[in-house]
């Protein structure tokens, strides 16, 4: 399965109706999507009338967002660290499981409000502990601990970042109005996953070389054990899916 499909299965799994219910979304607006991967979600807010300009630093992705020109969507590929000068003021923005490669969040956060017109929103969605599944043995979760730990030293990924967005938002110059944490079929949920979902997951083992060079002994004993946790009719989820809904004061 190629990334563009995983993208569009995982884009199935996800709260969206929930959160744009929260979303103060109007017609007319103009909506920057930041990390808009395969260009799911834009749809979803172009589909209520907006304007939206989605941006992603993956060319595959891009082009598949773009591929079949949908109305009142733009696609640029870029780097969301240095973003370009677009010459437009939005909306709102909309960020979703993107804050985690971001390790200075609050100077991107600031770097990107001042693209927002004053009174602005943004809407960010990130998971908080993306390992936090149990049982476990204590090897497993250790090795999955030191390895987030490792990640988060060299400024990779923040596996913990879900729970840091409403403390990152007021540091940049945002008034948090609303946080909520919501179920999600892949990444948190109760009992044993569907059998789609099971296969989600290796994948995305398989995409964590980063996991292989770390345990690289131990790498297959991890993965499957996880995956077999995931199966279990008393698995449990302690991660949690994140929204922060917020207004720009800068």
């Amino acid at each position: 399965m190629s990334l563009v499909a995983e993208y569009q299965q995982q884009f199935r799994w996800r709260p969206w109706k929930q959160i744009f219910e929260e979303v103060p979304l109007q017609r007319g607006q103009t909506i920057f999507d930041l990390g808009c991967a395969a260009g799911g979600q834009a749809r979803e807010l172009a589909s209520h009338g907006c304007h939206v300009i989605g941006l992603d630093g993956n060319r595959e992705l891009i082009d598949a967002a773009a591929a079949d020109s949908p109305p009142n969507c733009r696609f640029l590929a870029c780097d969301l660290r240095n973003p370009p000068n677009l010459g437009i003021m939005a909306d709102g923005i909309w960020c979703s499981f993107t804050a985690a490669y971001m390790i200075d969040l609050v100077g991107f956060l600031k770097t990107w409000g001042q693209f927002l017109r004053s009174g602005g929103w943004i809407a960010m969605t990130e998971i908080d502990d993306l390992f936090g599944h149990e049982p476990l043995s204590e090897r497993t979760r250790a090795l999955l601990q030191g390895f987030a730990e490792e990640a988060r030293a060299s400024g990779r990924y923040d596996f913990h970042m879900g729970g840091k967005l409403q403390d990152y938002l007021a540091q940049a110059g945002f008034a948090v109005t609303r946080v909520f944490t919501l179920p999600d079929r892949e990444l948190c949920f109760r009992g044993a996953a569907a059998p789609e979902v099971v296969d989600a997951w290796r994948r995305r083992f398989e995409r964590m070389p980063g996991l292989r060079r770390f345990c690289p002994s131990e790498f297959a004993q991890v993965e499957e054990e996880f995956l077999s946790c995931l199966s279990r009719p008393d698995h449990v989820s302690t991660a949690r899916v994140i929204t922060c809904i917020a207004t720009w004061t800068g």
